[in-house]
């Protein structure tokens, strides 16, 4: 947002959230021009590009034992109650830790209960700052599953504007050709001396201070 409004000022560019399973759908609708979303997708009328893979982290109390490390495995969790959010975005083979008795509709409610103590919970990095909360912390889990986050938008709307957006998302300087904003072709111009030297009837012209100076034009011819 920053750098469009940098780049692009007076092209307004607004944000709207929906949940990861709907995104590709609304842009697929016409209700965005592009969205930010975790692969895999329906790409179903769709264009899109990865753009980077998440670092996944388990979110915890800050006075949990697990604190003590920089990062931790699936098996580290074994013991403990791992919360699956219906609106889980990681895809499992086998869920690490021990089932909840019932599983919360969403991420946000999952981190109300780490809070509360009820478990723990894995979640893709952003997810984590997103839902940040002073009383809990996270770390990497080294071998769960990573979210791929990728930009779409509808196949066949690759305009100058979009152009413009995928080159700011995926971190392209202004000084790069596919970041700059499109302009007119200026005609091109001679060169100074050309114009200068080129005859305006198409023939050339003697001037007075070309003759020689003693006043000869030359040698006459032999007849």
């Amino acid at each position: 947002m920053r750098t469009w409004n940098e780049r692009l000022p007076e092209i307004p560019l607004t944000l709207i959230g929906v949940s990861a399973p709907e995104a590709a759908d609304v842009v697929r609708a016409g209700g965005a021009d592009a969205g930010l979303v975790r692969l895999p997708i329906d790409r179903t009328g769709l264009s899109a590009i990865p753009l980077y893979t998440e670092t996944t982290v388990v979110v915890v109390p800050k006075d949990y034992l697990v604190t003590a490390v920089e990062e931790v495995t699936a098996d580290d969790l074994a013991d403990d109650v791992v919360l699956h959010p219906l609106d889980d975005t990681l895809d499992w083979e086998r869920l690490p830790g021990q089932p909840a008795t019932e599983r919360p509709a969403t991420t946000a409610a999952a981190i109300e209960l780490v809070a509360a103590g009820v478990g723990l919970l894995v979640v893709p990095q952003s997810l984590a700052r997103l839902h940040h909360r002073k009383d809990l912390t996270y770390r990497p889990v080294s071998d769960a599953p990573e979210s791929r986050v990728a930009l779409t938008w509808l196949e066949g709307e690759t305009t100058d504007l979009m152009e413009q957006f995928i080159g700011i998302v995926r971190g392209r300087t202004v000084n790069s050709s596919r970041a700059r904003p499109p302009t007119l072709a200026e005609p091109k111009r001679k060169h100074p001396e050309t114009e200068a030297r080129k005859p305006a009837t198409g023939k050339s012209k003697r001037r007075a201070s070309d003759a020689p100076k003693d006043g000869k034009r030359g040698k006459p011819r032999r007849r």
